[in-house]
């Protein structure tokens, strides 16, 4: 087995241990994958459909692409690529990007908004083509530096759940990238020849909360290997009676 062959069954491994322990796919699912054209969730895409072929129960998998407008925005080589793993590309077209420059002010974040607009028409075109389950392209990394995100500026304890039902009650959205790092992923894209499609909006400002959380935890690893995977570990090991959570805890019967 070569190297690059290893690597890609150790991500399809990961991914499948995320399957089984959260019940990410149940038989006969029909699940949209919300690929970006960035390397996440186009590996994503790449190791379902993988795992799709090798597994027992039935289910299927539908590429889904938001084109928000940007400029320069172009689909041609990632279709091209998409079609080269056996799958199709539906385009959603919506002009966000305008939207979004619009109204934010300056000095703040794209992100926020930006990912409430693609969440709503992703979850409005699952619902209309029927799809079961919506997977996101969401690592370990994501997950580690939404926890310190919404610790440190939110003032609560959450992060991403590897499966979750959406506020309104109509979607369920699974994340079965949430045990690789990103690092791993980037290595997998590379193999993969995946002609990234780069994001104007996210790449065009500096200094940002998550691009802040992003280099403590770099700086954090450097002295200790392991803190990403303690993190992420901490999130299946909470303890409620050593918080301070009396919704979740009765301090009053101690």
């Amino acid at each position: 087995m070569s190297s690059s062959e290893f690597l890609l069954e150790k991500i399809r491994k990961q991914i499948v241990s995320a399957l089984a322990e959260y019940e990410l796919i149940t038989a006969e699912d029909k699940i949209l994958v919300a690929v970006s054209g960035w390397k996440d969730s186009s590996v994503l895409l790449y190791m379902l459909e993988e795992i799709r072929k090798r597994s027992p129960i039935p289910f299927t998998i539908q590429a889904v692409l938001l084109d928000q407008k940007q400029p320069g925005f172009n689909v041609d080589a990632y279709r091209g690529w998409v079609e080269s793993i056996g799958l199709k590309l539906a385009v959603i077209e919506q002009d966000t990007y305008a939207i979004v420059k619009e109204k934010t002010e300056p000095g703040k974040s794209y992100c926020g908004l930006c990912s409430r607009l693609r969440r709503g028409i992703l979850y409005n075109y699952a619902v209309e083509h029927g799809y079961t389950k919506i997977a996101l392209g969401h690592h370990r990394d994501d997950f580690n530096e939404t926890v310190l995100m919404n610790l440190f500026y939110s003032g609560m304890l959450a992060a991403m759940p590897p499966k979750l039902r959406s506020d309104d009650g109509r979607n369920v959205v699974i994340r079965p990238l949430c045990y690789l790092a990103e690092e791993t992923i980037a290595e997998g894209a590379g193999y993969l020849n995946i002609p990234i499609i780069p994001c104007r909006l996210c790449g065009s400002q500096d200094g940002m909360k998550r691009g802040r959380i992003k280099k403590l935890l770099r700086d954090m690893e450097k002295e200790r290997g392991d803190v990403s995977w303690n993190i992420l570990a901490a999130l299946q090991n909470v303890r409620p009676s050593q918080l301070m959570d009396k919704n979740i805890f009765d301090f009053s019967k101690l």
